[in-house]
């Protein structure tokens, strides 16, 4: 009877455990901020307490539910504007307040979804929406040697794009990730980024950068 029961728990426990593998929500990440992220100390010094105070973070799904509600193939994009340098340890950037961009194909169910979804995976960076809007979203990862390539765009809201970093990018020859991400990912990596904007309402800025290396490329298992 012992064997008997000891079977039937390690039957539950490997059910359980292949439908919270399945249930997880997982997909690409990208991520770029208003300051570098890999640079050298000097360089990062000269931008804390002036630069970094924006961000513009995608998440493209490519398989799971969240809360019972499928999202795979979906994407939603979370755009940032704190008070401070955000990832400084020594300034509070909170409150921080955001706009989400959810997928303009989501049924209303999975537009709940995927602000539920970005607001848990964004932290205190998402704990002030101010704005929720549908619009088309396409992102586009590179694949093998181009794999830190992205192109985003939020229909005529927010622009995103990145290619690898080279050895042309190491300006003093001391750079290194100064800054990690900002939200729980399963693989980063540095990016270059080629090209940000953001022409939205609700923040009280806009904005438009280029050449930069300022942006992570990587994916997420939530």
């Amino acid at each position: 009877m012992r064997r008997f029961w000891g079977a039937v728990v390690g039957i539950m426990l490997a059910a359980g455990t292949a439908v919270s593998a399945r249930a997880a929500v997982k997909g690409d990440y990208i991520e770029v901020r208003s300051a570098d992220v890999y640079t050298g100390p000097c360089f990062a010094n000269s931008e804390v307490g002036l630069e970094g105070k924006q961000a513009i973070l995608a998440w493209r799904i490519k398989q799971g539910s969240w809360r019972g509600t499928s999202l795979g193939g979906l994407s939603v994009v979370a755009v940032v504007q704190a008070n401070a340098t955000l990832g400084d340890p020594y300034h509070n950037p909170y409150p921080a307040k955001s706009i989400l961009i959810v997928d303009e194909r989501a049924t209303t169910q999975q537009r709940r979804a995927l602000v539920g979804f970005a607001k848990s995976a964004a932290g205190r960076l998402t704990g002030n929406v101010v704005r929720v809007t549908a619009a088309p979203i396409q992102v586009e990862f590179g694949e093998g040697t181009n794999h830190g390539s992205v192109r985003m765009v939020a229909g005529e809201l927010a622009r995103v794009q990145t290619r690898s970093l080279c050895q042309g990018d190491h300006t003093c020859g001391n750079e290194e990730v100064y800054y990690p991400p900002l939200t729980k990912v399963a693989h980063a990596m540095p990016a270059f980024t080629l090209e940000q904007s953001f022409s939205g309402n609700g923040l009280g800025t806009v904005w438009s950068r280029m050449d930069t290396r300022s942006a992570f490329v990587g994916n997420f298992a939530l």
